[in-house]
């Protein structure tokens, strides 16, 4: 099987047994869509009916989710460039609402800006006199 996805081009990912979170961005999207309300429970009758109900999914998941690590815009927006946009706007709007009723806000409004990179495990960096103890 190892040969045969080298051959395809795909390169393996050994998550270590019995934890789920080695990658929490998958078991994210299985969550997302075990939890729709269209989510089949009971297998497909054919394969053909499995690809219509994975294409309708990722067509929903990509534009017209809203994705929270993505401060609500769908993946479209972001890699469209309209993301920066609707942020903005949505900034505006918390903003205009803050000065009109200070009173209902104890402190900054929402954090509206994107990460320029997201990574599933980030490299940890060691302080140099940490590195000389080990």
């Amino acid at each position: 099987m190892l040969a045969t996805l080298e051959n395809l081009g795909v390169v393996a990912s050994f998550s270590r047994p019995r934890v789920s979170n080695d990658n929490p961005f998958a078991e994210s999207l299985f969550r997302t869509c075990k939890y729709r309300p269209d989510y089949p429970r009971q297998a497909f009758g054919s394969v053909d009916e499995a690809r219509a109900w994975t294409q309708r999914f990722v067509r929903w998941y990509n534009h017209e989710h809203k994705h929270s690590g993505l401060k609500f815009v769908t993946p479209t927006q972001r890699h469209s460039g309209l993301a920066p946009a609707v942020l903005a706007h949505r900034e505006a709007v918390y903003a205009e609402a803050k000065a009109r009723t200070p009173a209902r806000w104890s402190g900054p409004t929402r954090d509206w800006s994107l990460a320029d990179e997201v990574w599933l495990n980030p490299e940890r960096i060691v302080p140099a006199e940490l590195k000389q103890v080990a």
